[in-house]
């Protein structure tokens, strides 16, 4: 039996309404964009602004609705959930990275990475949620700041901690079927140092751990560190390459 994708777009359209009687205030984001991302993939989804990239990415992880299509990730298809079901699939199945690194500034790098667990209803201080925490603390480089209040991290501290947070039930629960990491423009506020790691970080993890990667972002930089690259452009994929087709692409144009 050949093995499910991990993630599948189909036919997805994204219209939002303009108050207009006659729709012509209108925006059409996505015009029917169909997109199969198999396990253990990293893909890069790139485009000019208003290109519908930030959308797609919402509308994958169930953080937006579409106007139309369907998602599914794994076996459920999450497009026809209910809000409550949402939550509870996202909170399970699904991490979410933003370029705003979206720390509670009262509360230490564990304890926001501990957050979306505890808002769940599980209880911490257990056994195995601090061996877990080790873990992922340790993985991240990130063992002797565990303390620290998000203004005493780096910019690249604060964006691994968002990432921990993000990953974290996988680390949880090591019999779960690989993560699915969405990161909307996860380098977009960090120098090109910290970026670098940011990004080393996500190819380990999905090469070590086969976690699943939806990377938003403007910079090749960056898409150089998938295997595959989206362009959108005008709501539509203008291009679905392998990333060193888009490497060559990017170096033509360059030269």
């Amino acid at each position: 039996m050949t093995e499910i994708s991990h993630l599948l777009c189909e036919n997805i359209t994204k219209i939002y309404r303009g108050g207009s009687l006659d729709g012509s205030a209108d925006v059409s984001a996505l015009k029917g964009v169909t997109l199969e991302v198999p396990h253990g993939q990293f893909l890069a989804i790139m485009g000019a602004s208003g290109s519908g990239k930030s959308t797609l990415l919402h509308i994958a992880a169930g953080l937006t609705k579409p106007t139309s299509g369907t998602v599914r990730i794994n076996e459920t298809q999450i497009s026809s959930l209910g809000d409550r079901a949402l939550t509870l699939f996202r909170r399970e199945n699904v991490g979410v990275v933003f370029q705003a690194f979206n720390l509670i500034p009262t509360l230490t790098a564990e304890e926001n990475i501990l957050l979306p667990i505890l808002a769940g209803g599980k209880s911490g201080g257990t056994e195995k949620m601090n061996a877990a925490m080790t873990q992922i603390l340790t993985r991240l480089n990130l063992l002797e700041r565990r303390r620290h209040y998000p203004d005493a991290l780096s910019g690249g501290e604060q964006q691994r901690v968002a990432i921990a947070r993000a990953l974290f039930t996988d680390f949880l629960n090591e019999d779960s079927k690989a993560s699915l990491l969405f990161a909307d423009e996860p380098t977009g506020n960090l120098d090109s140092a910290n970026s670098e790691v940011i990004c080393r970080l996500l190819r380990e993890l999905c090469d070590e751990r086969k976690h699943t990667m939806v990377v938003v972002t403007h910079e090749p930089s960056v898409a150089h560190w998938a295997d595959r690259v989206i362009t959108l452009q005008d709501g539509k994929i203008l291009h679905d390459q392998t990333a060193a087709e888009f490497a060559a692409q990017n170096s033509a144009k360059e030269a």
